[in-house]
């Protein structure tokens, strides 16, 4: 499509969209069509999973295979676990920063801009020789890891607040797959696949290139398939008078100055930061622990990564069901709810002796972790609308500094004293839900809703009713076949594109 003026003032890229918007809220969807990748909404759902999962198999992709890095190093349990926080230490600053850098550019530039430099230090991941080189190059290659901010924010600018939550929480979950998709496709295929040709050595020291390669070749093509936002890019929505110039500074100081920002700070710490820790954890706690093969160990670790297919999805989906109920109170109910549970399933799973049930447990505990991640970033774009891309950098920050602290624990403790002391944590910040006080909204159990607010959420709950978040386009037979008979063969091939589509036309 081209750009056209839009009514008589305002210009935009699309003058038609896919899916149904709200102009009240800058022409954000109010839909969710998985099996669309059209432009400008659908499509940068799906560039934003996607790069946040290419972006995770960057970043872990070493993580698999540390037991032989261990032992061609001849590395301690502490230099494994210094590299550990190193690579999730690297992204704290830059998810602090781009939240800031979304406000005033978008989402689209820094997002492939990132992709790219941290695919080179994947790359020379191979070039290290001791414990020092180790933490270094994951210190760098981290970096990868604040595209989250990108991720979040992409879709908050794309979909309306009452479907925000699932679709952050969808594109979120899909991305932090790439978590368990690197274990798998790392330390169960490429490894052993590498090592048919030549030494163990060897094969960890160039398999890292395949993420490499792949991580800088997404990271330019987005760049070029994709838009900032549903009325175009941020430089021609400048350029055309229909965005204001954002400081990014002051987008910043008023996202941080909010408290509600810190105490999600802190709970997305102990949901986002546990999967962190797990993702460097897992495939040496089973290895260690039950005597498996680093292969073995790497396919049953990526079990916890694999849960975001679905988990992180039906966190944001529950989140939004209970706004459309009970508004923002819904909301903060189910974080608190998600939070207890993955912290107590986090005691049971240190004392779990037998596989098959740590294996078993894991599944429930991770499936929670992901369901807390959901819930959190349908609470995010309601803080403070205006710089939500700040408040998303500053809460995602959060996931990293909690697993550096984790990280420290698993470093300094013994294993299950480190499990005793992050379940803890989990448990504690579930009851910071008391304390999130978001202006026009209830508590958690306290405060009311403004009268905008109760309008709101019960809208959306009257629409949840009748119809779906979440749908996937079906052919309208009876318009295809009208069609067929009085339009021409072009014009036929043209419906066919966008049947099943309802097209909203905006003036």
């Amino acid at each position: 499509m081209s750009e056209v003026q839009s009514g008589q003032a305002e210009i935009k890229k699309y003058q038609e969209y896919s899916l149904n918007v709200d102009p009240e809220q800058d022409d954000k969807a109010t839909e969710i069509k998985l099996l669309s990748f059209k432009r400008p909404h659908m499509r940068a759902f799906h560039c934003s999973w996607f790069c946040f999962f290419i972006a995770f198999f960057i970043w872990f992709a070493i993580a698999p295979l540390l037991p032989e890095v261990k032992i061609t190093l001849d590395l301690t349990k502490h230099e494994i676990w210094t590299s550990n926080i190193c690579s999730v230490f690297g992204t704290i600053f830059l998810r602090f920063v781009n939240g800031p850098i979304c406000d005033k550019y978008g989402p689209r530039i820094p997002m492939g801009f990132i992709l790219a430099f941290a695919s080179i230090p994947c790359a020379l991941t191979g070039l290290v020789n001791s414990a020092t080189s180790l933490a270094v190059i994951r210190f760098f290659i981290g970096f990868g890891g604040s595209t989250f901010v990108m991720c979040q924010y992409w879709t908050s600018r794309m979909f309306t607040k009452e479907v925000v939550g699932t679709a952050n929480a969808l594109v979120g979950g899909w991305g932090n797959l790439g978590g368990g998709v690197t274990q798998l496709v790392m330390g169960s295929v490429l490894f052993p696949l590498f090592k048919l040709g030549m030494s163990a050595e060897q094969a960890w020291r160039t398999v890292c290139i395949v993420p490499a390669c792949v991580g800088l070749a997404t990271g330019i093509t987005i760049l070029f398939i994709s838009d900032d936002a549903p009325k175009g890019n941020y430089s021609e929505m400048k350029k055309n008078g229909t965005m204001a110039q954002v400081s990014a500074a002051g987008s910043f100081r008023a996202g941080a100055a909010n408290f509600n920002t810190w105490l999600l700070f802190i709970q997305y710490a102990c949901c986002f930061g546990v999967e962190l820790t797990m993702n460097n954890a897992a495939a040496l706690y089973f290895k260690a622990t039950f005597e498996l093969t680093t292969e073995a160990a790497a396919a049953i670790a990526s079990i916890f990564g694999w849960m975001n297919l679905f988990a992180r999805g039906v966190g944001g989906f529950v989140s939004d069901k209970a706004n459309a109920r009970m508004g923002m109170r819904g909301r903060l109910w189910w974080q608190t709810i998600c939070l207890a549970i993955e912290g107590i399933m986090v005691f049971i799973f240190a004392n779990t002796n037998s596989l098959g049930l740590a294996i078993f447990i894991m599944v429930i505990f991770s499936s929670f972790v992901q369901a807390a991640e959901g819930s959190s970033y349908g609470i995010v774009p309601y803080v403070n609308p205006p710089v939500t891309g700040s408040i998303a950098g500053i809460v995602g920050a959060g996931g990293n500094t909690g697993a550096v602290c984790f990280g420290l624990g698993f470093r300094q403790l013994e294993t299950k004293q480190a499990f005793y002391l992050m379940a803890s944590c989990i448990v504690a910040s579930g009851i910071l839900s008391l304390f999130i006080n978001i202006k026009g909204h209830a508590g958690l159990i306290s405060g009311q809703d403004s009268e905008e607010a109760i309008t709101a959420w019960k809208k959306m709950g009257a629409a949840g009713a009748g119809g779906a978040t979440l749908t996937v386009p079906e052919p309208d037979a009876e318009a295809a076949q009208e069609v067929e008979k009085t339009a021409s063969k072009d014009e036929y091939n043209e419906f066919l594109e966008v049947i099943g589509s309802k097209k909203d036309v905006t003036k």
